[in-house]
């Protein structure tokens, strides 16, 4: 296996919960789903720090599908999955899209690329004693 190369995003992100490696933007998001459970990528938007498993038959509530899950490149744990071909006419919708589980993610701010601000009183050049 070669070297893994971490992609940082900047401000807000989410990112594994188990190592904050980032992996979208909330820009990027499409959707939410389940009741909140989950929520969906563009495929052209989440494509950093991912790694994506076998194929397999999956029935999901939607009926049967073609999904992959989704893996942190970092910690290799399940994050999520992706849908590669869904087999009913009114789901097909999904297919190329990734899907989050919010159980193993976090909506965080970098705090390494926060700006601080000297918040201290000053005196002005009138003030002087």
């Amino acid at each position: 296996m070669g070297r893994v190369f971490v992609v940082e995003l900047d401000g807000r992100s989410y990112r594994c919960k188990f190592c904050r490696t980032h992996f979208a933007l909330p820009g990027d998001l499409v959707s939410r789903m389940n009741a909140l459970s989950c929520l969906s990528f563009r495929v052209s938007s989440f494509r950093v720090n991912i790694t994506i498993g076998a194929l397999e038959e999956r029935l999901m509530l939607s009926g049967m599908h073609t999904v992959a899950d989704i893996f942190c490149c970092c910690c290799g744990q399940i994050v999520g999955w992706k849908y590669e071909v869904a087999h009913e006419k009114t789901q097909k919708y999904k297919e190329g899209k990734f899907v989050l589980e919010r159980g193993r993610i976090v909506n965080e701010i970098d705090f390494s690329s926060e700006v601080y601000i000297d918040t201290r009183p000053s005196m002005s050049d009138d003030e002087d004693a």
